[in-house]
Formats: C-alpha cells, sequence, structure tokens
C-alpha cells in the first residue's frame, strides 16, 4: 500500500499531540542565559579595601563555584542542543520532563552559592558538595529521561540521527551520571577532591559525541569543498 512505510506525522505514542520544538528550545536558552548571569551575583567585593588583594583572594571559593557551575551550564545548554537537534517534535510529557529540567538549572545558582559559602565557612564543605552534586546528578537524570523517552521507538526524532547515532549519545548521557554520583561520593569525604572529580568532567563532557552529527552531518563530510 502507497506509504505504508513512511512515518506517521502525529507519532501513536504521542501524549497530548505533537508540537514543534521551537518555542521550547527558544524558551530553554533564556532560562540557561539567566542562570549564568545569575551566578555572578553572589559575589561581593571585600568589605576592606585596605587589604583588598588579601580580600579578593580570600574569595577564592566563590570564584571556584561561579566557574565551575558557568561551564556546567555551558555544558548542559550544549547537549540540550544535541538533544533538541534531533528531537523532531515534542509531546506535553516531553515538554513537563523539559521544564523539570529547566528548574533544576535555574536552581543551579542556589547551589553554587551553598557550596561557596560552605568553604567560606569552613564548615559544613562535605554537606554542600553532596548538595552540589546532587542538584547536577537531577539535571544528568533528567536528561537520561528525556532523551529514552524521546528515542522510544524513534516517535519523537527526526531523520538527522540513526539508531547507532542515539545509542551514542544515550550511553554519554549514562556516563554524566556515573561520573557526577563518584563526585558525590568523593566530595562526602574529601569535599574539594569531590569538586575536582565534579569539575573533570566538565572538559571530557565537551568533546564529541560520536554519531551526534547524525546523517546530515556525514553527509557534509562527504561531500565535495
Amino acid at each position: 500500500m502507497p506509504g505504508r512505510r513512511g512515518r506517521s506525522a502525529e507519532p501513536s505514542a504521542a501524549f497530548g499531540g505533537t508540537r514543534n520544538p521551537g518555542r521550547l528550545v527558544a524558551f530553554s536558552d533564556a532560562v540557561f542565559a539567566i542562570a549564568v548571569t545569575l551566578l555572578v551575583l553572589d559575589i561581593r567585593p571585600p568589605e576592606d579595601f585596605r587589604r583588598l588583594f588579601h580580600g579578593l583572594g580570600a574569595l577564592w571559593p566563590s570564584y571556584l563555584a561561579y566557574s565551575v557551575t558557568f561551564l556546567m551550564i555551558g555544558q548542559i545548554w550544549v547537549n540540550h542542543h544535541v538533544m533538541f537537534d534531533h528531537i523532531r517534535v515534542v509531546d506535553r510529557l516531553l515538554m513537563f520532563l523539559n521544564t523539570l529540567l529547566l528548574m533544576d538549572v535555574a536552581f543551579l545558582p542556589f547551589a553554587a552559592s551553598v557550596l561557596a559559602d560552605a568553604f567560606h565557612s569552613g564548615h559544613g564543605e562535605r554537606s554542600a558538595v553532596v548538595f552540589y552534586g546532587a542538584t547536577i546528578e537531577l539535571a544528568a537524570i533528567l536528561f537520561n529521561i528525556i532523551w529514552a523517552y524521546a528515542r522510544h521507538e524513534r516517535q519523537l526524532l527526526g531523520a538527522t540521527i540513526d539508531d547507532t547515532g542515539a545509542r551514542f549519545v544515550a550511553r554519554r548521557f549514562r556516563l554524566a551520571m556515573i561520573w557526577i554520583a563518584a563526585g558525590m561520593l568523593v566530595g562526602a569525604f574529601l569535599p574539594l577532591l569531590g569538586v575536582a572529580v565534579i569539575a573533570a568532567f566538565i572538559p571530557a563532557y565537551w568533546l564529541p559525541i560520536r554519531g551526534e552529527l547524525g546523517r546530515r552531518g556525514a553527509a557534509a563530510r562527504g561531500s565535495p569543498p
């Protein structure tokens, strides 16, 4: 029968119908931008300007929390685009899951503030690292749930990525959960080392994911200059 092999315009498993993901991505970008902007508000100038350099140096926990969290949110933003480069439509459940992810991202400036204040005071560092890591771990869990739901029977994915590429993306997202959990565990005993483990995750996760460019990327690489 004609069109039997073609994909339906309305995925049968969609919850509440499907929509173009454009507005979802634009709203998500706005939340990411606001979250990274809020981070700098927690860094306040030292009160004693007679020992300015000493005061600026004493702010190292704020610099640490700011830099790690800014790069982490940037990394989350990049991988959010990796997902939505290949999600052709969204349904109400996926929009809800994405809202939970954005709620967690918007919470990261507070978690970073708790981390910085704990190291400033010298008390509660282990709990602060676990709390900070748990906030990032929740984002990693939600990434895995969103991608697993989107690629289930390819109901929401487009033709820009094949099944092999989708599996490689899923594998990278699973690695995030393990890595951040390891940083939390280390931080429960050695706080600074735990932060270092979480921070080491950032450059590793910026590496390209095999197959993330999908068919369009493969076609571009194979095309003549």
